[in-house]
């Protein structure tokens, strides 16, 4: 069966789905891209609350981010840590800011999204 949907999930993200010592993903493909939609439409979203609230509220751009870690992690019931720490690299990245250093996310590649960066293998 064929893989339809044409979006290149980022080796950054995939290796939150890798069990360390192993090279196949621990989820299906379909979890993973879904999980990975979820996280990229919640990083773009966050892009404008950010600035106004750095401009606003006169925070650093470091502050802010931590603020919007803090408020991802206050309802795990949507996004995990990893998946909120990735997001927060994410937004950093979007917009144009260094990124934290959080948890797990201190050790992790940084989230470009360039095209082709990742694929899963599929059990035949």
């Amino acid at each position: 069966m064929p893989i339809d949907n044409q979006i290149d999930i980022p080796q950054s993200f995939m290796l939150m789905h890798v069990t360390p010592g192993h090279t196949r993903p621990n989820a299906s493909h379909g979890v993973i891209l879904d999980r990975y939609e979820r996280c990229e439409d919640m990083a773009c979203m966050l892009t404008e609350h950010a600035r106004t609230i750095a401009f606003k509220e006169n925070f650093s751009e470091q502050e802010v981010l931590m603020r919007c870690h803090r408020g991802l992690m206050a309802d795990a019931s949507n996004f995990n840590e990893k998946e909120s720490a990735w997001i927060v690299r994410r937004l950093a990245e979007l917009l144009e800011w260094a990124p934290p250093e959080i948890g797990d996310a201190a050790g992790m590649p940084a989230p470009a999204c360039e095209p082709g960066s990742a694929t899963i293998s599929r059990s035949p």
